[in-house]
């Protein structure tokens, strides 16, 4: 299946200029295989796959998957827990010539319906029982409306009675097929790294159902190199993902960049602070991937009764890491923090390196990746003077192919020369990349420009505040006004006169205060992303400015 974006003149440049490679993803399990066979590649709680065993093992699977008749460039929705055989699967789709498509655990019928019918998806990898959810009932009823799900495979050793017909266990199925694989055949249906769609990637949106996106696997495995380099990854590594492996913030340090560097993996199949500080301690993990509520959750533990001398840097994506999350972080779990900047429908941007100085890591999301070019362009469409804020383009051999299937959405996002726009506001700086927030986030306050993520980054400083978040509220004298969620850290009180007090101390102009307060005790968030959802806090916002909901609020002049 070819990609629907790329010309020839994009592919020759990237090739030509040494970014994209003929890799893939299996070609470096099967590097790891020949030269580091006995150690570790793969752990969760059951299981501990050396590399030689986990190439064995992804050809048993994929050779299971060609002998059940499913054709090359099926699309194959892998829906798994953080697990060994998780990892497996979407290695094996890939050996088999299969275009995955991982979606987090969280996902329920009604989106899952959405992409059946988007792909037509012959094969399902599913958990039978998660958190208590059937995921087997769920996939049985989507088999009844979608015919072209005609298998499913269990993460578990056994198939129930009841289950549907097509429903088999994977780890039978590796089995009966481990140690008679056909390398020939499997080869046939390789995957062209620079031309195959060979991924689906979905986004966390706040709008709608996820949109779905195509990748090739080389811009994956460009960026994948480029997270290794700024990580300083190397074959000492264990890497854990604590965030789910189908979203960015685990999966790319654990599934993409991992095996490059030949680093084993450790999966926490289901978050709970102590089993992760636990866990790492227990398996000498080297680097983490979370989304801020992880560390949020994980110091409130007493985590100084466990050992984590072993840990060297925590990858932190997918939401707003305040500076002083991430200090308090740095302190206690005595790991370096690195933030970057991407997003699953445009790609990779850049990124900070583990050895940059604190307050770059804490403050900007680093450098561009090597090969992608930059543009701040403001208002009017035209570039703005060096050093001022600017909407973010960029361009490079890090973005997918486009949305799957959809050339008129494609087209809208990328120009013909593939230049897209992430909608941050930006400033450069030092080199790195300073996000100021998102052009549609912007509150203007008679004329003047509030940036929301400048006053977050401040008021998390505040000693009493554990997330901020501000959005815009409409006001007839300015236009807008500023208004703050807060979440207290626990068993400490906030008013909006103690935020004004704070910001006024660090000389910040009066009109970037916020002139409502309100308390909450989470932020709400996109999915498993751990994106806030500002769309659900403006909502929120006008349901108590209407007066249709009572404010929880401390206001002021």
């Amino acid at each position: 299946m070819r990609v629907i974006r790329y010309t020839e003149a994009m592919v020759e440049e990237f090739v030509r200029d040494g970014y994209w490679t003929t890799e893939t993803f299996f070609d470096f399990y099967d590097r790891n295989a020949r030269e580091r066979p006995d150690d570790v590649a793969l752990v969760d709680s059951r299981f501990r796959v050396t590399w030689a065993e986990a190439r064995e093992l992804v050809d048993a699977i994929a050779t299971a998957w060609v002998e059940a008749g499913i054709e090359k460039d099926a699309r194959i929705i892998i829906q798994a827990p953080n697990s060994v055989y998780g990892f497996l699967a979407r290695v094996a789709a890939e050996r088999a010539g299969l275009v995955s498509l991982t979606a987090f655990a969280t996902l329920r019928r009604n989106e899952l319906e959405y992409m059946l019918e988007k792909t037509g998806a012959q094969v399902a990898v599913i958990p039978h029982v998660f958190r208590g959810f059937d995921y087997l009932a769920m996939y049985a009823e989507l088999q009844g409306r979608f015919p072209s799900l005609q298998h499913i495979y269990l993460f578990e050793d056994e198939v129930p009675a009841a289950a549907p017909a097509g429903t088999r266990s994977l780890l039978e199925a590796a089995a009966a097929c481990r140690g008679r694989s056909d390398a020939q055949a499997l080869a046939a249906r390789r995957f062209d790294p620079l031309w195959d769609v060979a991924l689906l990637t979905t986004t966390s949106g706040t709008t709608g159902l996820p949109k779905l996106v195509e990748w090739p696997l080389a811009p994956r495995v460009c960026t994948s190199k480029g997270r290794v380099e700024l990580w300083e990854l190397g074959p000492d590594d264990v890497t854990m993902a604590i965030a789910p492996h189908a979203g960015g913030a685990a999966g790319t340090l654990t599934y993409f960049a991992a095996p490059l560097a030949g680093a084993r993996t450790v999966m926490l199949e289901d978050f709970d602070p102590q089993r992760a500080l636990e866990t790492i301690a227990r398996e000498r993990v080297t680097a983490i991937g979370v989304v801020p509520t992880h560390l949020v959750r994980m110091l409130e533990q007493d985590v100084e009764k466990y050992d984590l001398s072993s840990l060297r840097f925590i990858r932190s994506a997918g939401g707003y890491l305040s500076p002083q999350l991430a200090r308090e972080a740095e302190a206690r779990l005595r790991a370096v923090i690195t933030s970057d900047l991407g997003t699953q429908d445009k790609g990779s941007v850049c990124g900070c390196r583990v050895s940059d100085p604190p307050e770059l890591r804490r403050l900007t999301v680093g450098r561009m990746l090597p090969g992608n070019r930059v543009r701040l362009l403001g208002g009017d469409g035209e570039p703005v003077a060096e050093g001022e804020p600017g909407v973010l383009w960029f361009r490079g051999p890090h973005s997918p192919a486009g949305y799957y299937r959809d050339e008129a959405m494609t087209s809208e996002v990328f120009g013909a020369d593939g230049w897209c726009t992430t909608e941050d506001l930006v400033k450069f700086d030092q080199g790195c990349l300073w996000i100021l927030g998102r052009q549609k986030d912007v509150i203007i306050r008679g004329g003047q420009n509030i940036y929301p993520a400048e006053v977050e980054g401040l008021l998390n400083e505040h000693p009493a505040v554990a997330a901020v978040a501000v959005v815009g509220m409409p006001d007839p004298e300015y236009g807008e006004r500023s208004c703050a969620y807060v979440t207290p850290r626990k068993d400490q009180t906030v008013t909006l006169e103690d935020l004004k007090a704070f910001l006024g101390e660090r000389g910040v102009a009066k009109y970037k205060w916020p002139e409502r307060l309100e308390l909450t005790p989470a932020m709400p968030t996109v999915g498993d992303s751990g994106k806030v959802d500002k769309k659900a806090l403006r909502a929120d916002l006008d349901r108590k400015l209407d007066g249709s909901a009572p404010a929880r609020m401390v206001s002021g002049n």
